[in-house]
């Protein structure tokens, strides 16, 4: 199963590279989101792709009873979605504000700040 979530994140993080270097600015936006994407789940894969029960101990006994899910790669993935949802939204914001003004989505057309 590893093999082949390396090779999806592989994909992923080249086509968010390929998307970042278009000459369009709604494409670098979705080449940031495969970007975070990507990063999850690389976080996901180097932490051990283990289905386990959750972490919880049972009363009365010292560790949890067979094998159990690691909730820190979960935790650290979690937050990340909630980031890239925070960098999104400023993203699209900004996007909708910088087409207003320069009428075009081309990064070429936006280097001119005297619009």
């Amino acid at each position: 199963m590893e093999p082949l979530m390396a090779l999806a994140i592989g994909l992923l993080y080249a086509t968010a590279i390929f998307m970042m270097l278009r000459r369009s600015i709604v494409k670098l936006v979705i080449g940031l989101l495969l970007l975070s994407n990507a990063a999850n789940l690389l976080i996901f894969t180097t932490a051990g792709m283990t289905r386990g029960a959750p972490p919880l101990i049972p009363e009365g006994m010292l560790q949890p009873v067979g094998e159990v899910a690691d909730p820190l790669p979960q935790a650290v993935v979690l937050t990340a979605i909630v980031i890239a949802f925070g960098v999104l939204a400023f993203a699209v914001v900004l996007i909708r504000r910088a087409y207003e003004v320069v009428k075009a989505d081309d990064l070429d057309k936006m280097k001119d700040t005297d619009t």
